[in-house]
């Protein structure tokens, strides 16, 4: 298995003593399984290879039909997201993944998550722009501005790509390289350093 799918609850923090020094790091708190194998992919049937893992129950009236029968052909409730991994070992159609199957102490993982969306913002919160200036020689209303974004006669447009005020977050966003600081098995919680893109009760991916 190369990942699991989890739900992110919360940030905390923990000291860690380095020498004489008791350092804070600042940790996600993700809820990594369990996940449930639904689907095994070959080479022969599908082109490729993989295993597709579901995780976080589902009520059955709110599934469809022809989902309803995916789930039951692996024995197992229907699940409210779904993901596809590399596998590297044998697996079985229904068997659960836990999070110490996957994860131990101190490995470093990547995760995916989707950012909070802000909304429509401007230059000054999306691209860190620190506006025209101050409000001196007329310019009594240009502070959080963009400033000028085109030439002269020529090109007499405007570039593809420029940064520029629209939708901020909601995006598909991945951190890599945070170290598992602690793995709670029982609970199937795992504790990462650094910040996870997404709300609380989002749903992560996570890598190894």
């Amino acid at each position: 298995m190369s990942g699991l799918i989890g739900k992110k609850i919360g940030m905390t923090s923990i000291y860690s003593a380095e020498g004489t020094v008791a350092k804070q790091i600042p940790c996600t708190l993700i809820q990594a399984g369990p996940c449930v194998v639904t689907q095994v992919k070959t080479t022969k049937n599908d082109g490729y290879e993989a295993i597709q893992v579901g995780f976080d129950d589902k009520k059955e009236k709110n599934t469809p039909k022809p989902l309803q029968g995916h789930f039951n052909k692996a024995n197992t409730t229907p699940k409210r997201k779904l993901v596809e991994f590399q596998f590297n070992k044998d697996v079985e159609l229904g068997q659960e993944i836990t999070v110490g199957d996957v994860f131990e102490e101190g490995d470093f993982v990547d995760v995916v998550g989707t950012s909070k969306g802000k909304g429509f913002q401007g230059v000054v919160k999306r691209h860190g722009f620190h506006g025209v200036g101050g409000a001196t020689h007329g310019q009594h209303n240009r502070q959080r501005h963009p400033g000028s974004i085109g030439a002269a006669s020529y090109p007499a447009r405007v570039f593809k790509g420029l940064k520029m005020a629209g939708r901020t977050g909601n995006k598909r966003v991945k951190i890599q390289n945070l170290r598992i600081v602690k793995i709670y098995p029982e609970q199937n919680l795992i504790l990462v350093s650094g910040s996870v893109p997404g709300a609380k009760n989002s749903y992560v991916i996570i890598e190894k």
